[in-house]
């Protein structure tokens, strides 16, 4: 079984409440885009005593027992009768990036999961395996652009943005922590929700759509600000930091020219 678990970008994040369960409400419009790793998985002929995992391709840092993959697999297995798997996975996702690789890994395992087994276990169902593994798990079991609120689970599907707009993503390769992204943001309550905004065309997005955790990375890291500053003076639409960073992304109208020194972190580009 093989599965290509594709990466997103968050248009606007906002960090609207601190819950008692120790998670962050928010608002965010998760959106797929092309840059994708590759899993695949058997059942081996022989008799083994436990998962294996191999990573191969860009180094995301962390042992393969400690992979979003090998996560998602317990919580199936807790639920299911799950064989022992031989597994393989190739990044191109960078992770600790705002792309939601690790995420969208393991939601396609337990997607796959769920085919190769004849497992018959409904999207709803699968939501709620997801969500145990990681807060944004739920929207890469069926990746449709959507207004994300709560923990980000909660998925309502937009079609909002005009044909014919290309994406640009860079990573400075440099590693941010979501934890201390959370910590040092202040949440608050949007005036006029991503939601609504989002309807603008992006070119009314720069002062509108906004990721409250930039002004955190950007103070430590002015490298990751500097990209985006580039990114509008090359002529995009709009452009942002995803997630908690470093990538940052330009939404043009053509195709972009990308300045040459920032050319070296682009890792995707194609049609948004």
């Amino acid at each position: 079984m093989i599965a290509f678990p594709g990466a997103k970008i968050n248009i606007g994040l906002r960090v609207t409440g601190k819950r008692h369960d120790g998670f962050h409400d928010i608002e965010t419009i998760f959106y797929p885009v092309g840059l994708c790793d590759a899993l695949e998985f058997v059942v081996p002929q022989g008799r083994i005593n436990e998962d294996e995992l191999v990573v191969t391709g860009i180094n995301i840092g962390s042992r393969p027992k400690e992979n979003l993959v090998m996560r998602a697999l317990k919580k199936m297995r807790e639920k299911y009768e799950i064989p022992f798997l031989r597994i393989h996975l190739h990044k191109k996702i960078p992770a600790a990036a705002g792309l939601g690789g690790g995420s969208s890994d393991a939601a396609s395992l337990i997607k796959a999961i769920n085919k190769c087994f004849d497992l018959e276990i409904d999207t709803t169902t699968l939501r709620r395996i997801a969500l145990e593994v990681g807060s944004d798990c739920p929207f890469f079991i069926d990746p449709l652009p959507s207004y994300a609120t709560g923990r980000g689970e909660i998925l309502k599907p937009i079609d909002y943005l005009p044909d014919g707009l290309r994406i640009v993503l860079l990573n400075p390769g440099i590693r941010i922590s979501t934890r201390d992204a959370y910590n040092n943001c202040i949440p608050g309550k949007p005036v006029i929700s991503l939601g609504e905004l989002v309807k603008l065309h992006p070119s009314e997005w720069r002062e509108a759509v906004l990721n409250d955790f930039e002004q955190f990375v950007f103070r430590l890291y002015p490298e990751v600000e500097e990209i985006k500053k580039l990114l509008y003076s090359a002529g995009s639409l709009y452009s942002s930091m995803s997630g908690s960073g470093s990538t940052v992304y330009g939404i043009f109208d053509k195709k972009p020219e990308i300045p040459e020194r920032i050319e070296r972190y682009v890792i995707y580009e194609g049609e948004l």
